[in-house]
């Protein structure tokens, strides 16, 4: 594996270089044979019957892996879902979505918001699922259903491969769901989980390619004062994960937005010292991805003519808006849903090289911790 014959200057750097790995082990817990293990998923199930929606809660890059998982259940699985912050549920949940099932995200399933939320709403009968990064977790024993992921150790208080192992586990349960209530047969299901059991391997090819280039394109954004991360669609919440890797590691004020939204207000805001990243991939069987894809090069194209920097993370193959923006990243081919596993890791690293570049520790931030265990 690559990181098994390397040493890395910081846990942080590791840790991404280790999630091919958590993605392939978190994969083999929950599939066999291009097949779900659905013996793994039988609490979940339990938990989900009766229930005609979804109500997630969590706080940090959890929160932001429940924003993917509300776009992956709400298209897939047909259930609607709410995402709340898990710092405020507990001060409105009388006011949110009735008789829900409740999943609580969190990578050390000890979070003290995201532990009260869950267990204000086990305290209301609802019923539970936890994705946890430890099985024994408060959080995963409180819990009807216990969903782990298999990151492995994180060491580094930002986020990384307990994020994408987070992603993966969601989409293999929204895969499920849509499953068990009919808007999938079989055989879709496991051509969903092909796509899926090749991330591993195409993200270890990519991954020296995204060092390299991410390590050569970060002096060239060392002045800039702000970032604004974009993506539609699915890919928002990836927007909002890369700002935040941006504004725990390096201390650079960053915001992730729709990409729609950009000039809504924040335009104003663009200029040199206020780079864009703009996730631009596209599945070309997806009309929907087809379409997000057009509006994101029209934005890009009139970016360009206002002169603003950009980075964009583009498919292989895409000439088209390498033409458009200073920078590009090519992430593998992907379906709309898959695509996120990929671009979050160049992200990852752009926080990486960024934060070294000012001298940081980037595995020990100032004012945080791995987990927030006090309110």
């Amino acid at each position: 594996m690559l990181s098994e014959n390397r040493t890395f200057p910081h846990a942080m750097l590791r840790e991404i270089f280790e999630q091919p790995a958590a993605i392939r082990e978190t994969l083999a817990a929950y599939t066999e044979g291009g097949s779900l293990r659905e013996e793994t998923f039988l609490a979940a199930r339990q938990a989900l019957v009766g229930r005609e929606s979804l109500l997630i809660s969590a706080s940090g890059s959890s929160r932001h892996a429940g924003l993917m998982a509300e776009i992956l259940f709400e298209d897939l699985a047909g259930i609607p879902v709410d995402v709340e912050y898990a710092s405020e549920y507990i001060y409105r949940s009388t006011q949110t979505l009735k008789e829900p099932c409740f999943m609580v995200i969190s990578q050390s399933g000890e979070t003290a918001d995201t532990s009260e939320a869950l267990r204000e709403a086990t305290a209301r009968g609802t019923t539970s699922i936890a994705i946890t990064n430890k099985a024994d977790s408060t959080m995963a024993k409180l819990a009807n259903c216990s969903l782990p992921t298999m990151a492995g150790v994180e060491r580094a208080i930002p986020a990384t491969k307990s994020f994408t192992t987070q992603l993966t586990v969601l989409s293999l349960l929204a895969l499920f769901t849509a499953r068990v209530r009919g808007r999938m047969t079989r055989a879709v299901v496991e051509s969903h989980l092909r796509d899926l059991l090749v991330v591993p391997a195409e993200m270890a090819r990519m991954l020296p390619e995204w060092e390299a280039q991410v390590a050569a394109l970060a002096p060239h954004l060392h002045e800039a004062e702000s970032f604004l991360y974009l993506g539609r669609g699915v890919h928002y919440a990836i927007a909002r994960e890369g700002a935040l890797k941006l504004k725990e590691s390096a201390y650079i004020q960053a915001e992730g937005y729709p990409t729609g939204e950009l000039k809504h207000g924040p335009n104003a805001l663009v200029n040199p010292q206020t780079p864009l990243i703009a996730l631009a991939t596209r599945d070309p069987h997806a009309p929907d991805s087809l379409l997000r894809y057009e509006k994101t090069a029209n934005l890009l194209r009139d970016m360009q003519e206002q002169g603003a920097e950009v980075v964009a993370i583009v498919n292989e193959g895409d000439t088209r808006i390498a033409q458009l923006v200073q920078h590009t990243i090519r992430i593998p081919q992907a379906v709309e849903y898959i695509s996120p596993l990929y671009e979050v890791v160049p992200l990852q690293l752009l926080a990486y090289f960024m934060a070294i570049g000012r001298g940081i520790d980037v595995d020990n931030p100032r004012n945080l911790v791995k987990a927030v265990v006090r309110e």
